[in-house]
């Protein structure tokens, strides 16, 4: 007989062709955009530090990143906090990739949990097999400079680890909208833009495939551009719905009315229609596209979906190269990765958390500066008759001293009057050479 109370054998996770996060708040806005478009084939998680928030995506994978320091109460717009959440429930992500495939991440940048966690997603999807396409939002600029900055240091890190992103600057939407668009609306309008884009790249991997493009080819032909991202779906129906489908494309505010084609590196076509979909149609759209990109390289792919009978839907990605931060800031990439010049510390991933500083490193003094301390020292050598230097001249050194902390004050902002970093001692800031 058999024993009823025997342990059942572990059964390895299911692998599931896709999973979607969505990384906090602004990114579960953007998993509800998403969830009822892509109907098959995906399994949709919620992560977010604020475990109210959860309590809203009712039929999802729910991930609560618990910390001790934040009881569940979310980051406070500190992307550090996110990370060191992330850190603590490392088990529960790598969990929550096992057996995927390919992952989306869908998130808004600026804040905490959206920009702390989603590279530190990433790369433990990444590590647990998947290829990882990362879809996200920057800040309107209204709302600071704080917001633009970490959003713009957690993009890069984000494109560090994923296979590709794929980057919405809400900036953009202002050629959308008109001046008595709501707040409201205009985040409504940036979720919607971003799920429809997320949605096209998911018919081109599961639909029938006409001309297939392969989730690895995409991150790979995505993913080596690093600029920015300028993106667009259309679609039209009837007897000319190849033209109309064009027309709209091409006068698509996002892609400011086809100028932006011409100046793109790298350019993807996603054409989905029904079984009545024609070379001609596949030909026309691509004739217009190809005659706008001559500079860029082109990837399309053609589906077929029963629910597009009668229509024809196009969803436009094109990238241009643009400068890094690091390129911006006139460092080298080694520089840059050593964190010669930081405002905030940059994230650390599960393989080098231990390695994380706070201290704001400040940049020497101007030329100017150096130039009085060396006219200071200079002035203990002996001079000649006419009053010309005849001995060495002196240079003052600097002692191997360690950076300290601010403590909590560490993130906040310099004090600057006149141009001047008020932080910075008077000695350094003026040149004043120490006996």
């Amino acid at each position: 007989m058999e024993n009823a109370s025997q342990p059942e054998t572990p059964q390895p996770p299911q692998a599931v062709p896709l999973k979607i996060f969505g990384v906090g708040n602004a990114g579960l806005n953007l998993l509800r955009q998403t969830a009822p478009l892509i109907s098959t084939g995906a399994v949709f998680a919620a992560v977010n530090t604020d475990a109210g928030s959860l309590e809203s995506c009712a039929g999802m994978e729910t991930l609560c990143l618990e910390s001790r320091p934040l009881r569940g109460l979310g980051t406070g717009a500190d992307p550090e906090r996110g990370r060191d959440a992330a850190e603590q429930n490392l088990p529960l992500l790598k969990s929550a990739c096992a057996g995927a495939r390919s992952v989306f991440i869908l998130a808004g940048l600026g804040g905490g949990t959206g920009t702390g966690v989603s590279p530190y997603l990433a790369r433990v999807a990444k590590d647990a097999g998947a290829l990882v396409l990362a879809f996200v939002t920057q800040p309107f600029d209204c709302e600071g400079n704080r917001r633009i900055r970490q959003a713009q240091q957690g993009l890069e890190e984000l494109r560090a680890v994923a296979d590709a992103v794929i980057c919405l600057p809400n900036q953009k939407l202002f050629r959308l909208m008109d001046e008595n668009t709501s707040v409201v609306d205009a985040f409504r309008l940036s979720d919607e833009l971003l799920a429809e884009c997320a949605a096209g790249v998911w018919r081109l991997m599961t639909s029938r495939a006409l001309i297939q493009i392969h989730f690895d080819d995409l991150c790979a032909f995505l993913g080596g551009a690093h600029g920015e991202t300028f993106f667009a779906t259309a679609d039209a129906s009837g007897p000319a719905r190849s033209a109309g489908v064009v027309e709209k494309l091409l006068s698509h505010p996002m892609l400011d009315s086809g100028a932006i084609l011409s100046e793109a590196d790298a350019v993807l076509v996603s054409i989905i229609g029904g079984s009545d979909l024609t070379i001609a149609e596949v030909n026309t759209v691509m004739k217009h596209v190809n005659d706008k990109c001559r500079r860029a390289q082109v990837l399309m792919g053609a589906a077929l979906d029963d629910s597009f009978q009668g229509r024809i839907s196009v969803t436009l990605v094109a990238t241009k190269k643009t400068e890094s931060l690091a390129a911006r800031a006139g460092l080298n990439e080694s520089e840059h990765a050593a964190g010669m010049i930081r405002e905030t510390p940059v994230s650390p991933l599960p393989h080098a958390a231990e390695s994380r500083r706070h201290a704001r490193v400040v940049s020497q003094a101007s030329d100017s500066a150096a130039d009085r301390r060396e006219e200071a020292a200079g002035g203990a050598g002996t001079r000649g008759r006419r009053g010309t230097r005849t001995g060495p001249r002196l240079r003052q050194g600097q002692l191997p001293l360690e950076i300290v902390s601010k403590g909590r004050f560490d993130k906040s902002e310099p004090t600057i009057h006149k141009g001047e970093d008020l932080d910075v001692p008077t000695y350094i800031r003026r040149g004043v050479a120490l006996n």
